[in-house]
């Protein structure tokens, strides 16, 4: 694969400038939000901007991996990915499996990033860059040759799927376990998929990736759909870390699909609103019901179909790049559903996730937003070139856990408490005052 060009800078350690993309893991608790009863009942009397009891719900954890080519996506689209997942929950007191009681589940989506964590690569690629600088500076053709041709070879093997032996892959679902852990400590099934396979054979597909990753997240829900009777691929495939063993049936009879949430990031928050668009909801397995979605930082879908009849919440920050989703505002004006705003001032694109955040130390991790003036600024991105205060990564985590929980809580268990918050009338306590909040109302 030739290196992808976007725009100066890298993404995901690739060299970028216009092709595919349209343009201290803190768990914050639920900052907002009342504990609710572990068996997916009625949530509990709202606490003054805590988590209440929820903090005392043990979170489980398995994962599933069905092959790094189990998943095709179909035509036009070209290329494999994985069937692979993170999977959090309220834990039961055996800690065998899930709590009590049927609990709504959410599915989320990484996005457009490095595949695998080749370090050497990643040191090459660095290497090159530099290099190709001073030989672009000095006038150097046969040198700036050499090295594109370098910085391609580097790229292909942090972009290769599967990953070569004796390379892991990236894994960037794990970049939300944040927002899973403080989830299921609500009573949500938290789903993190994978997402590699589609990051490395997206490249000039940019008119079906979005239909590939709306693709992605049917299947898995048509994966837990069939596990909730006891049936189907990942009955005895989901691994315990803890036991280093298959944990069986344990959720069978747990979930409702009646209520479900998808969530997604960058590529994967548009691979999101277009499996939730007004025109795809007869994709979904049957009797799964999406009453939710979510994006942060989402781009635009090649489609751009109207999103107007799930409440929708996109999570962005000034400072952020890559961002290119305006969702509310080409909704705004037919949307029968709840509309969503939330823009966060000095915010960029990648602490969202914390293997694409510095602190991490992962192979291609980085500070995607344009450095300002002055130390600890950053240039906004809304067309004004502001200096803004940029947020560090604890900060903007917990930042983005709080509407989070409130989201879903609101949504999928009714919890009108959270209302205040995400119509902007109610400040997220503990944190800066950099939260500006649009709401709109349906028509």
């Amino acid at each position: 694969m030739a290196v992808d060009k976007r725009g100066g800078g890298d993404f995901g350690g690739r060299v970028r400038t216009a092709a595919l993309v349209a343009s201290a893991v803190v768990v914050a608790g639920a900052a907002t939000a009342p504990a609710l009863a572990v068996g997916g009942g009625t949530p509990a009397t709202p606490g003054p901007g805590t988590a209440g009891a929820s903090a005392k719900v043990s979170v489980g954890r398995v994962s599933y991996d069905l092959g790094d080519l189990a998943f095709v996506p179909g035509a036009p689209y070209e290329g494999k990915s994985e069937l692979a997942a993170v999977v959090r929950y309220p834990e039961g007191p055996d800690g065998k499996g899930p709590a009590r009681g049927r609990h709504p589940l959410v599915v989320m989506q990484h996005g457009q990033w490095a595949t695998c964590a080749d370090r050497a690569a990643q040191s090459g690629l660095t290497k090159a860059q530099k290099a190709l600088a001073l030989a672009e500076k000095a006038g150097d053709e046969a040198g700036v040759a050499r090295q594109t041709e370098i910085l391609e070879k580097m790229s292909d093997r942090l972009w290769a799927w599967p990953c070569k032996a004796g390379v892991a892959p990236l894994p960037s679902s794990s970049g939300y376990d944040y927002l899973a852990r403080s989830l299921a400590r609500q009573g949500f099934v938290v789903v993190s998929v994978g997402a590699n396979g589609i990051n490395a054979t997206s490249g000039g597909q940019a008119d079906s990736v979005y239909q590939a990753r709306a693709a992605l997240i049917n299947k898995h829900l048509d994966l837990w759909r069939q596990l909730d009777v006891g049936k189907g691929p990942l009955k005895g495939r989901l691994k315990d870390p803890r036991a280093g063993r298959a944990v069986g049936a344990a959720f069978a009879g747990h979930l409702d699909l009646g209520r479900v949430g998808t969530l997604g990031h960058s590529m994967g928050g548009g691979g999101v609103m277009q499996q939730v668009s007004d025109k795809r909801h007869g994709d979904w397995p049957a009797g799964v019901k999406v009453r939710a979605a979510l994006g942060l930082a989402p781009t635009a879908t090649w489609e751009n179909e109207p999103v107007t009849k799930v409440p929708l919440a996109v999570l962005w920050g000034t400072c952020d790049q890559v961002n290119t989703g305006e969702y509310v505002k080409w909704n705004r004006k037919r949307n029968k559903a709840p509309l969503h705003g939330i823009t966060l001032t000095g915010g960029n694109h990648n602490y969202f996730n914390t293997q694409w955040s510095p602190g991490s130390g992962q192979v291609a991790a980085v500070d995607d937003a344009i450095p300002g003036e002055r130390p600890g600024r950053c240039v906004s991105q809304d067309g004004r070139n502001q200096q803004h205060r940029g947020l560090d990564e604890a900060t903007q985590r917990r930042i983005a856990t709080g509407y989070t929980v409130a989201f879903f809580r609101r949504y999928l268990l009714g919890d009108t408490s959270a209302d205040a918050l995400l119509t902007g009338r109610k400040k997220l306590p503990g944190v800066p005052g950099v939260v500006k909040v649009e709401y709109v109302k349906p028509h």
